[in-house]
């Protein structure tokens, strides 16, 4: 009897994200294996990521330093704007000219928290004293001495707060109301936290406002509190058991949530209040494992980024030149985001301007995330699926076509790639791209000047004959984005599909 031939098409390939958590046997195909160097776009499709640019012109005044590990941008009274960066033991203002701003103070760590209040850009970090950069002089100097050296602060409430100081992790500091420079007259004060973590001993790690609420987070449980625009009467509202915050720079506000990074990987606060003490669901379950080995193994300063205008939310593992990628428009069914990965991509720090430009610290200076090439350098995106049984693991497949539809590319010539029965040992075919612009998918859509694709816009099928059996097949598409854009529109794999093992 003549073999049979069958198809499997996949629309919107990987628009659910990376799933490394499931058994790949039988996984949704909407889920991808791998997602390197992409992002899920605005319209649902695995995509090619932005370039991360250097706009710093010159690396001299960063020494031997590790780089740019802290970002801010500072709103003046008059509109204009102050972008300070930390680096080298010194803090600096401007982007692509760094200006040495610590008037020869002694500084000998990077790891600054850096707030704005009341037109005043504030500088926080263990066992240095506080430094505040005051607009009507344009210095940065320290502020008073009895200021807390502390390791995080948060504007909330017309007040700083401030915690995590060497050898004393379990009070909170607050300054005088709208007065950062004053931390012993007026309302200021603190709060011992040693009775009221909810499960013993805890220790500050972040302190934010949410919901016109004062949030302090532990590594294993959260406090609420209320009313704490008067502190001497601040009420303890609520408490979260189980589940904390373990690393400052983790926390980002989203809308009307916040996500921050716990031991049990990427959580909204939102739904942390929804479960209570479950430390289970989470954002970022469908990469958990991967994410806690990252976060095990990390020795630098875990950062994060908040970006409203591309849709998703940062998270940086320096030392292990990763970046985890959340697309934060919708949730999943399962409660997660939709994750992909930036590998051997070494972001120290990150900030979402004003204007909605993304700057990113690496160790040459400051970034811009813009464009489709990293500092002139291509970059490679990856997209392989879960293995495919169409339907049945026990019976032989022979694949015999290939083919993935793309938006954008012109001219590239991607690498398709497949396997068999769970092996990385990969056939691979190059596929070079139509330069004939296709507007099978609709002009308006794609070919506009508002458009995510503005120019020369090409749908196209890379394609190719195909060779080899087994009972599951893997595919996959390397592409090396060299200045143009890409996207997965489909796949469609054709086999023949032969008798049982």
């Amino acid at each position: 009897m003549a073999q049979e031939r069958q198809h499997i098409y996949i629309g919107a390939p990987g628009f659910n994200g990376l799933n490394t958590q499931d058994s790949p046997v039988n996984q949704d195909p909407s889920f991808a294996a791998i997602a390197e160097n992409a992002i899920i776009d605005k319209f649902g499709r695995i995509g090619a990521r932005k370039g991360i640019n250097k706009i710093t012109t010159s690396t001299t005044p960063l020494g031997a330093s590790i780089g740019i590990e802290s970002v801010f941008e500072l709103i003046k009274a008059d509109g204009n704007s102050v972008v300070f960066s930390t680096g080298n033991n010194k803090i600096f203002t401007g982007t692509t000219t760094l200006t040495d701003a610590t008037n020869s103070m002694t500084i000998s760590a990077n790891n600054w928290k850096i707030v704005s209040f009341n037109g005043d850009a504030y500088f926080f970090q263990r066992s240095h004293n506080a430094l505040e950069y005051t607009t009507s002089a344009g210095t940065i100097g320290v502020v008073h001495t009895d200021a807390p050296d502390a390791n995080e602060v948060c504007a909330a409430f017309g007040r700083l707060w401030a915690g995590d100081v060497a050898g004393n992790k379990y009070t909170l500091y607050f300054s005088d109301s709208l007065d950062g420079d004053d931390w012993t007259g007026g309302s200021s004060g603190s709060l011992d936290l040693t009775t009221v973590w909810p499960t013993g001993y805890d220790e500050i790690v972040a302190i934010s406002e949410f919901n016109n609420r004062l949030v302090i987070f532990g590594k294993q449980s959260i406090l609420f509190y209320t009313g704490a625009a008067s502190p001497s009467s601040m009420t303890l509202e609520d408490t979260i058991t189980g589940v904390g915050c373990v690393a400052r720079d983790s926390v980002q506000a989203i809308g009307t949530d916040l996500l921050f990074l716990s031991d049990s990987g990427v959580r909204t606060l939102g739904r942390t209040i929804q479960e209570k003490s479950s430390p289970i669901g989470n954002v970022s379950k469908n990469v958990k494992d991967d994410l806690l080995s990252d976060l095990a193994t990390e020795t630098g300063n875990i950062k994060s980024v908040y970006s409203p205008e591309n849709s998703f939310y940062l998270l940086f593992f320096p030392s292990n030149s990763i970046v985890y990628c959340f697309d934060t428009r919708v949730f999943l069914e399962d409660g997660s985001f939709r994750v992909t990965t930036w590998p051997t991509t070494r972001i120290l720090s990150g900030f979402n301007s004003t204007s909605g430009t993304l700057y990113l610290g690496t160790l040459k200076g400051i970034n811009q995330y813009s464009g489709q090439l990293d500092d002139a350098t291509p970059y490679v995106m990856k997209y392989y699926t879960n293995p495919l049984s169409f339907g049945d693991a026990s019976t032989i497949k022979m694949l015999k076509e290939l083919s993935f539809r793309v938006i954008g590319g012109q001219g590239l010539t991607t690498v398709l790639n497949w396997g068999y029965d769970y092996t990385e040992a990969y056939t691979k075919q190059a596929s070079t791209i139509s330069n004939a612009s296709i507007a099978e998918y609709g002009i308006a859509e794609y070919n506009t000047s508002t458009a995510e694709y503005s120019a020369s816009i090409v749908v196209d099928d890379a394609k190719s004959k195909a060779t080899g059996s087994g009972t599951v097949i893997t595919v996959g598409l390397d592409t090396t984005i060299d200045g143009r854009q890409l996207s997965i529109q489909e796949i469609k794999v054709e086999a023949l599909v032969g008798r049982k093992i």
